[in-house]
């Protein structure tokens, strides 16, 4: 078993306290879509919302606007409206957005390593105390 890792550098030891800083980021992809949109944004750059529903799949329109709100509020993402006719309107990352990618990635290479582990365990748990 590997040994948990210490404090992160050039942060205070009491980092995750439950009023610390840190919790923000676990807090603002929280929403299981959210992270979904900006790692499709991350992967294509600027999209229409019609399109992030198209490559997404399995979101509703309004579940995605929802998450683009959500997003746009924590200043993940920008909305860009073009004076077109008809009127367009786009969302790509912002810097705080796209620097977000790095921590993802590295969540998914702990999904892909341990998530059949989580999911057994919720299985035997369920099992036993279902």
């Amino acid at each position: 078993m590997e040994k948990p890792i210490g404090p992160v550098a050039g942060l205070p030891e009491l980092v995750y306290t439950a009023d610390c800083r840190a919790r923000v980021a676990f807090e603002v992809l929280a929403n299981r879509w959210d992270s979904v949109v900006v790692f499709t944004l991350g992967d294509t750059g600027p999209m229409r919302p019609r399109a992030l529903v198209a490559r997404i799949g399995g979101i509703s329109p309004k579940v995605l606007n929802e998450a683009l709100r959500r997003l746009e509020r924590n200043g993940l993402v920008q909305r860009r409206v073009y004076a077109e006719a008809p009127p367009r309107v786009d969302y790509a990352l912002t810097e705080a957005g796209t620097a977000l990618l790095v921590p993802m990635q590295a969540m998914g290479a702990w999904a892909a390593r341990y998530a059949d582990d989580v999911l057994e365990a919720q299985e035997r748990h369920g099992s036993r105390w279902g």
